[in-house]
């Protein structure tokens, strides 16, 4: 054999070697998921704020959760336990007392004190964009015992508040870091979670590192990265593709896509969401409970919804979902009825209709739902020019009072129907606290303060079956469907915990085969 050929056949055998190593390797990487270190996440919208008390909306809840921890939370059966908090009692209607755990730290590397306890929980309880959370709390009652126990008092008994302080508003936040950070804490967030802040760029992703001294149970993995991805198609191909773990908001046109790939797997969750359609009270002609009812009358919802969400979820007839407490499904129906549509909108002065605008978000189903109402209000004369706003930006002009109609959602972040209506239907909470559609009703507000006041009975009951009755007569925003998580992921990730409140406990997340 020449010299030639046996250097050829050498070149051969070693390259052939060299990929077979390297396909090797490769290969080891792919299966050998239990030592992936990285959880990659595709949402549908980037946090506005990751300030607690700045904001009151899912998307920076859910990256939030990751960073916080507050003084109580919720276990896998939905029962209140201690977090933060290693005791707690409710003294009376309005007195609590906490004891805290000890040695616990905050990103920066400072021992979490009483003193950050209070200054957080004060702080809340001043902010606008969490008052129907925390605005009972009297800031004067404090009183710190010794250095882990405090006591507080609320303003007025408030049944559901304990449940309150599992929420992200109620984050325990390190003064020292917030008082440095000034108006730029928001980008800067110090929290005692099991994940620190890393880096944010704005609209494209949020990265998390696993914190060492973290006081409870270490991720399994050290980084997260939360992309923002509006596009419900691209965060399925990106979920399809590997370039993430996990797909939040996973697209009615693309469930059976991913249910027939056999390295996905999809996690639902009936939630506690309601989707409406909202009005401007303030704004004419929606201050005139007349043109309100007609766009009801005109609107086929059943329809609007089966088309746009195509099964997922349920048409709603009430402000809250049929998971909360004291549901009331005898409430006044609004079936379709073009003509008396017609004849509402004759009597308020507006029989030949008139033109407005219907604004929402990047969110598939929400335009497609937009799309069809403003077809079906064409129908009775009224022009629809329908505008889709960045996440940020919408949440921003809805606070300020600028739109017209809007279509959101709002979710009710317990079983309690406080936490369901009272954000939206308050006129303590106009604007950034979550009345986008700046309804006042006296009657309305009243029922709220008593059934916030009132313990679990025959009458508080009453008090939100009559709630749901004025909202269902005075139509302040239609309720158009009640939601449902539906998140894709990798065959590999295991512990994906949903809660039916929006946010999410990614941190308990593993990888396995």
């Amino acid at each position: 054999m020449s010299k030639q050929i046996t250097k050829k056949i050498v070149l051969v055998l070693t390259v052939a070697l060299m990929l077979t190593s390297l396909v090797g390797c490769g290969g080891g990487n792919e299966t050998d998921v239990t030592q992936k270190d990285e959880l990659i996440v595709a949402t549908a919208y980037d946090a506005k704020s990751l300030d607690p008390h700045a904001v009151n909306e899912v998307a920076a809840s859910n990256v939030m959760v990751q960073i916080y921890n507050s003084l109580l939370a919720l276990d896998d059966n939905g029962e209140l336990v201690p977090s933060l908090a290693e005791s707690y009692e409710q003294v009376d209607d309005v007195t609590y007392k906490f004891t805290i755990k000890k040695g616990v730290k905050f990103h920066n590397g400072e021992e979490m004190t009483i003193d950050d306890v209070v200054f957080s929980l004060q702080r809340a309880a001043t902010s606008p964009a969490v008052a129907n959370l925390f605005g009972d709390i009297d800031v004067d009652s404090f009183e710190i015992i010794d250095d882990a126990t405090f006591s507080f008092k609320l303003k007025n008994p408030n049944t559901g508040f304990l449940y309150n302080l599992m929420h992200p508003g109620a984050s325990v936040l390190c003064q020292k870091a917030v008082e440095e950070a000034g108006d730029n804490y928001a980008m800067n967030p110090v929290g005692t979670g099991p994940f620190k802040f890393v880096d944010w760029k704005k609209g494209d992703r949020i990265e998390l590192e696993r914190f060492e001294d973290y006081w409870g149970e270490k991720p399994a993995f050290k980084k997260m990265v939360i992309r923002a991805i509006p596009e419900a198609t691209n965060r399925t191909i990106e979920l399809e593709s590997g370039g993430v773990d996990v797909a939040y908001e996973i697209s009615a046109n693309d469930i059976e896509r991913i249910e027939e790939n056999e390295d996905l797997q999809l996690t639902r969750l009936v939630d506690n969401q309601t989707q409406y359609l909202g009005f401007n009270n303030k704004k004419e002609p929606f201050n005139d409970v007349r043109v309100r009812q007609a766009i009801r009358y005109a609107l086929d919802i059943p329809s609007i919804v089966e088309t746009a969400w195509k099964g997922v979820g349920s048409v709603a007839i009430g402000p809250m979902s049929p998971n909360i407490n004291y549901y009331n499904s005898n409430i006044k129906q609004y079936e379709y009825n073009v003509e008396k549509a017609k004849e509402l909108l004759a009597e308020a002065g507006y029989g030949n209709g008139f033109k407005t605008k219907l604004w929402t978000n990047e969110k598939q189903e929400r335009i497609d739902m937009a799309t069809i109402i403003q077809s079906q209000l064409k129908e009775v004369g009224i022009e629809v020019e329908v505008e889709i706003l960045e996440w940020g930006s919408y949440l921003e002009k809805l606070a300020n009072g600028e739109q017209e109609m809007f279509i959101i959602g709002w979710t009710g972040q317990s079983s309690d129907p406080d936490l369901a209506l009272y954000g939206p239907l308050s006129k303590e909470t106009l604007g950034a606290g979550a009345n986008f559609s700046f309804f006042e009703n006296d009657r309305v507000n009243e029922l709220l303060l008593q059934g916030r006041r009132m313990k679990d009975s025959p009458e508080r009951e009453a008090i939100y079956y009559e709630i749901q009755e004025i909202h269902a007569e005075e139509t302040p925003w239609i309720p158009l469907c009640h939601g449902e998580a539906i998140i894709g992921s990798q065959k590999y990730v295991k512990n994906l915990k949903l809660t039916p409140f929006g946010f999410h406990p990614l941190y308990r997340i593993t990888f396995g085969e």
